[in-house]
């Protein structure tokens, strides 16, 4: 350690160099990295609505598909308007009832039932099917290409258009995510630092740090839309202790009669000795977002347990050599902290642990019955701003035409047309089911079969399938829906086992199963991976057991809250927070009993030890959790998109409730388990006093 810190300042000039050098690969290696603005496209590839996705592109040549509301445009125009669509290269095939009746032929021709699933008033719909999956860039550029052509006299509803609003929100909102996040933690820092500049130092090496995180995002070919708008605050708040830490020990290290060099070399020595055990932690809490099916969690999980590495390994290079080459101007700008030294809060907490376990055995009840009746939705779309173009669109078609959820059922194309008629028929007298088009109904009508346009069959039929359109009156993701798709698969695999219920309605469904499974897993693997290597570092049995109890403690109070409040929150939020909030605070609850540890090893009792612990680590816990607090909160309230907006508000309440709960909480426990903890804890076992 000691050779490590003599060989950054001996080369702090190039490793500043070195990192400025680096940055170019990582700015471009970002805006490299695609983003994926599709939730659904996490689900596993075993699923069988994943199957029919893929059947429906490679076997349809439809990847997605989009509604177009028309307002009272004549049919001789919407002819010319559907010529105009088809000249754009992703497009498989557009289809109205136009193309059904031409010119000439009168509406009254198709009949009634028909006529009202694409009629309301004067106002029709266009069915476009586009070639590329609807998280594509293509497909989105697509729609970008027909709300030009259609103009204000349409409106281009479907998935894919949610998709580009919402990348088109995200992208305009994420650097000011940043600037709100540096602005709040830079004013946390001038306020618990001695000096006005150290903070722009700590904060550009922070940044230095999330450019190289973000541009290596780019082995990872894409990142989800929400990991990139929450990894930099987020790296930001985790890492900011780390930065802290070595500043606060090398100014000790210079008022103990040091040079800056030989300061610095023992700051470094005396950072990677402290903070490599939390970090590892942090970055196993991050990593067991891995375990989720729902591939989502690998992507938030690598992304910031590198961001973790990465802030890291510059706290011990690139921050060094920073404080070494602006020194001058350090000492120029110290000043008083602001920040209070909390000794009175300190000698309270110790003097009142007993009525603090009461506390806790009285809230623990309320706090894990809030956890365990947390309300979420699956539904991302009803949460966007009802401003975009896609929301207005869609609440258009749901009015208007009574279309709410579209499944796509596959049936084998030689099943005999009274089977598939009988099976249609069963399905639609189920509840919520308002009707349903196959090429038998089109076929059933005025027009003859041969009549039937070339899109509207490449639509319906392949050499090996057919597909019959389903419109639920039910939301996605509701109860009600989840349960007229099982009552459809069930219908339908009487009359072809191998047919499957595809689209938006029953991946959403999958949804639901797969995060409830998720919700239950994640946590319990983080904490099993954080215990096992909080077993290494602290070196006992009891230790981690405490720490652990402490933070899930904080875990449960802050989503808790989200239950008294009556709080809905989106399934992400839910699935991860518990294991970013244990991730991201559980150093707190280790640079504290690190400290009660050492104290006690050197004779110290256990009031002593727990008085230096706390007396000396409050006020970086403290400063700490309020960085986390500003990078997050300030994000929270100002974001349009909920997901991310609730996101970020759980993690900055979670920082405070941690922050809280290992100031107050994590002392008593130490206090009341002492002897517990001293014949549980290697080198503790002979301690009497």
């Amino acid at each position: 350690m000691q050779k490590f810190g003599k060989f950054v300042t001996k080369y702090r000039n190039i490793i500043l160099v070195i990192a400025l050098i680096l940055l170019i690969p990582s700015i471009i290696g970002m805006k490299a990295t695609r983003v994926n603005y599709d939730i659904l496209s996490y689900l596993p590839d075993d699923l069988d609505t994943i199957e029919g996705q893929n059947i429906l592109k490679n076997d349809f040549g439809t990847g997605s598909f989009s509604i177009i509301l028309v307002e009272n445009m004549p049919t001789k125009d919407i002819l010319k308007l559907e010529d105009k669509i088809r000249e754009i290269d992703n497009v498989k095939a557009v289809a109205s009832a136009a193309d059904l009746l031409g010119t000439t032929i009168p509406d009254e021709a198709i009949p009634e039932d028909l006529r009202s699933k694409v009629y309301s008033g004067k106002d029709t719909m266009i069915l476009v099917t586009l070639k590329d999956s609807m998280s594509s860039d293509a497909s989105m550029e697509t729609i970008e290409k027909l709300r030009d052509i259609t103009g204000k006299q349409c409106k281009v509803s479907g998935v894919t258009a949610g998709l580009l609003d919402t990348r088109d929100l995200s992208e305009a909102e994420v650097a000011i995510y940043v600037i709100i996040a540096v602005i709040l933690c830079l004013i946390v820092l001038q306020l618990a630092l001695d000096s006005y500049f150290a903070p722009i130092l700590l904060l550009l090496n922070i940044g230095i740090a999330i450019l190289y995180n973000m541009g290596t995002n780019v082995f990872l070919g894409e990142i989800s839309y929400i990991t990139k708008a929450i990894s930099a605050v987020l790296q930001l708040g985790v890492t900011m202790d780390f930065a802290i830490f070595l500043y606060h020990s090398y100014l000790q290290e210079k008022e103990s009669g040091k040079d800056k060099e030989e300061a610095m070399a023992n700051a470094i020595a005396s950072t990677m000795t402290s903070v490599i055990g939390s970090a590892t932690t942090t970055i196993a809490g991050f990593l067991a977002l891995c375990s989720m099916r729902l591939t989502l969690g690998r992507d938030i999980g690598i992304v910031m347990a590198k961001g973790v590495l990465f802030g890291l390994i510059c706290v011990i290079t690139v921050l060094p050599a920073l404080i070494l080459a602006f020194d001058k101007l350090i000492e120029k700008t110290r000043h008083k902290p602001l920040l209070p030294k909390f000794k009175h809060l300190k000698d309270f907490n110790i003097k009142h642990y007993k009525a603090i376990l009461v506390i806790f055995v009285i809230m623990l009840p309320f706090a894990i019955w809030g956890y365990k009746n947390v309300k979420v939705y699956y539904n991302l779309d009803s949460s966007l701003p009802n401003s975009l173009l896609s929301v207005q669109a869609n609440n258009e078609l749901k009015e208007k035409y009574g279309i709410v959820t579209t499944d796509l059922l596959l049936v084998d194309k030689d099943m005999p047309q009274y089977k598939v008629e009988e099976m249609i028929d069963k399905i639609n007298n189920l509840d919520g089911i308002s009707w349903s088009i196959s090429y038998s109904t089109l076929a059933g009508t005025n027009i003859p079969v041969d009549a039937l346009p070339k899109d509207i069959k490449d639509i319906f039929i392949t050499d090996k399938y057919q597909m019959i359109i389903i419109n639920s009156d039910y939301e996605l993701a509701t109860d009600e829906l989840n349960k007229q798709i099982s009552d459809i698969n069930t219908i339908i695999k009487q009359y072809d086992e191998n047919a499957i219920l595809a689209g938006e309605g029953p991946l959403m469904n999958d949804l639901v199963e797969i995060s409830n499974h998720d919700f239950n897993s994640v946590n319990w693997v983080s904490i099993a991976i954080i215990f096992v290597i909080m077993i290494f570092v602290l070196k006992s049995a009891s230790l981690p057991v405490l720490l652990m109890f402490a933070i899930e403690f904080a875990i449960f109070i802050n989503m808790g809250i989200s239950s008294y409040t009556n709080t809905t929150l989106p399934f992400v939020a839910s699935i991860v927070i518990g294991t970013i909030q244990l991730g991201a605070t559980i150093d707190y609850a280790i640079l504290i009993t690190t400290k009660y540890i050492t104290q006690r090893k050197s004779g110290k009792t256990k009031n002593e030890a727990i008085d230096y612990a706390l007396g000396t680590s409050i006020n970086s816990i403290v400063t700490s959790a309020l960085c986390f607090f500003g990078a997050t909160f300030g994000v929270g309230v100002y974001s349009d998109i909920e997901l991310i907006g609730s996101l970020c508000i759980l993690m900055a309440r979670g920082a405070l409730i941690s922050m809280a709960v290992v100031i107050t909480v994590l002392p008593a426990f130490l206090i009341t388990f002492d002897k517990l903890i001293c014949k549980t804890t290697a080198g503790m076992t002979k301690i009497t006093n």
